[in-house]
């Protein structure tokens, strides 16, 4: 019924008789309407942060992160060290944001896997006789 109530004309006078017969709310109705007629939403890109770092920045955080001698360091550890330097880059959690966006963060864990196992099924060959079988 709301479908027929949306297919009416606009400015015909008939939503508020079709919508009072089946108690559908006018409101709804002609909501749901305005959204066949409206153009889609389309959703603005944000603007980027005034306090994000420049790109010559981020590039040369980048650089200090990829010396040989961080290799095999974490971010935090980079930054104590750096710390310690008297050079102070960008925070901790900025430096896996810009090894996250160029694909350098990963688990470096050997992850278990769970081996795949066949579920038993219960089979009835007659009444009060159940046989287990595994597929």
């Amino acid at each position: 019924m709301m479908a027929t109530a949306i297919a009416l004309p606009a400015g015909s006078g008939l939503t508020s008789a079709v919508c009072s017969a089946p108690s559908l709310s006018r409101a709804s109705v002609l909501r749901h309407r305005a959204a066949l007629t409206d153009p889609p939403y389309v959703r603005k890109p944000r603007p980027a942060s005034l306090r994000a770092l420049p790109q010559r920045e981020r590039d040369q955080v980048l650089q200090h992160l990829r010396e040989p001698r961080f290799a095999d360091q974490t971010p935090a550890e980079v930054f104590a060290t750096l710390l310690d330097e008297a050079t102070c880059l960008c925070s901790i959690r900025t430096m896996y944001r810009l090894l996250a966006v160029q694909g350098e963060v990963a688990e470096r864990r050997r992850q278990r896997t769970h081996p795949v196992h066949a579920k038993p099924e219960l089979l009835a060959s007659a009444p009060n006789q159940v046989s287990l079988s595994r597929m």
